[in-house]
């Protein structure tokens, strides 16, 4: 069956969850803000409008914001990543393929039917997402992923000049050949500034002059990946949907801390919570490691004193146990605390991973079986009654923890917390 490639882009993803439960910040800008309510890596378009950058420190846009009335929340990656998981059910309904492409987007591959076909079934999947979940979606559609890519870019600029609702499919030659005579060649999905640079230097500013340019100086200047690019923007498709994860090398799980940390115990209770959650993940995946490194950092900027250190340690065997990970991250720490500082982040990595199979390691080893079940019996009640139900008392309760994260204006977690579920008055 002949396909084609689509690009769903959840618009404003984070500011878009905010509104579905909060229908007061509709009309309103709205800005959040990274761990420890630092810096702004969300904004409305209201905010993007009014000029506040990404990744701008929150404190020195105070006034700005407050001026356009707007509302900053802290983070609330529970939420979003939920509202992810819904967004990608919906359109696993109409697409022959999905890829999750990052939390707020994905490729799929649809029928290569006629161009008002895809049109309207663009639009179908637009309001369908919008009506069930609630969030406001772009997507654009191409022979192939990099021409989606393009298509979603002009969605959106149609979009804001009120041209359209946020779909496009890209027309075929030589309309295709206008189109991309008004992208920028530093605008093509993956092409660096180093390529874009280059490029410009060779008198090339479009993606229709770059996709026109000799097949034997793109693979010379450029590696077999610019060369591909070209191919796609010409309509070839290089790029197939990624349906299986890619082998995963390493896992770092880390935070951090609301305030300077200074006394060891806390630190090992944080190493702990990190290993905890990061042999659940390994569980979640079907892995098992034997690697684990164990990482502590004072605050870059401020007053000093700084120090920054870390060491790296193995188990007797490959697992995905939650106990020899926190047991180990609590000896590796020993060597290198240092009294007298205060540490602002911690974290774990772990690594020598490998798909998880039902074998001993050693003569002496313990096998897995008896392990197994006993993690999957932690899991099943920790996806029952909520996470951290039951858990290891070295990472330290719950509600109870100091060194844990600021996030004062963290809306509720709706959809996946009983105790936080919205509630309707009628």
């Amino acid at each position: 069956m002949k396909r084609v490639f689509a690009l769903v882009d959840c618009e404003n993803f984070y500011a878009s969850c905010e509104r579905v439960f909060d229908p007061s910040l509709r009309n309103r800008p709205v800005a959040v803000l990274s761990n420890n309510d630092g810096c702004i890596i969300a904004r409305s378009e209201e905010v993007k409008q009014a000029g506040v950058p990404m990744g701008a420190p929150v404190f020195k846009w105070d006034e700005e914001l407050e001026a356009m009335g707007a509302e900053v929340l802290s983070s609330n990656y529970t939420l979003y990543g939920d509202m992810s998981r819904r967004v990608h059910s919906i359109l696993e309904e109409d697409a022959l393929e999905l890829e999750r492409y990052s939390i707020d987007e994905a490729f799929l591959t649809l029928p290569a039917v006629e161009r008002e076909e895809l049109q309207k079934l663009a639009e179908r999947i637009r309001r369908k997402v919008l009506q069930y979940i609630g969030v406001p979606i772009r997507v654009g559609i191409g022979s192939t992923k990099t021409l989606a890519k393009v298509a979603d870019e002009n969605a959106k600029a149609r979009k804001r000049s009120g041209w359209g609702k946020g779909t496009y499919v890209c027309p075929p030659e030589p309309k295709l050949e206008e189109l991309l005579q008004r992208v920028s060649v530093g605008d093509i999905w993956g092409i660096g500034s180093a390529y874009k640079e280059k490029l410009h230097g060779k008198g090339v500013a479009t993606a229709a002059s770059f996709r026109a340019l000799p097949d034997p100086w793109i693979r010379s200047e450029m590696t077999v990946v610019g060369l591909r690019t070209a191919w796609e923007l010409r309509g070839r498709s290089c790029l197939d949907l990624e349906l299986v994860r890619p082998d995963r090398k390493t896992l770092v799980r880390s935070r951090s801390f609301g305030g300077r940390v200074e006394a060891k115990c806390h630190l090992q209770e944080a190493l702990a919570k990190h290993a905890q959650r990061a042999a659940e993940m390994l569980r979640e995946e079907g892995l098992v490691a034997k690697g684990i490194k164990v990482f502590i950092t004072t605050k870059r900027f401020g007053d000093p004193p700084y120090y920054s250190n870390s060491v790296a340690g193995s188990l007797g065997e490959h697992t995905a146990r939650t106990a020899p990970f926190v047991r180990t991250s609590r000896r590796l720490l020993k060597p290198i605390y240092r009294n007298g500082y205060g540490y602002k982040k911690a974290g774990v990595c772990l690594y020598d991973i490998h798909p998880s199979r039902p074998h001993q390691e050693s003569l002496f080893g313990r096998g897995r079986e008896e392990d197994e079940r006993l993690m999957k019996a932690v899991d099943r009640i920790n996806q029952a009654h909520g996470k951290e139900t039951i858990g290891l008392a070295a990472a330290g309760l719950p509600g109870e923890r100091g060194w844990t994260m600021k996030r004062q204006k963290r809306s509720p977690r709706y959809t996946t917390r009983w105790d936080e579920l919205p509630i309707v008055y009628a």
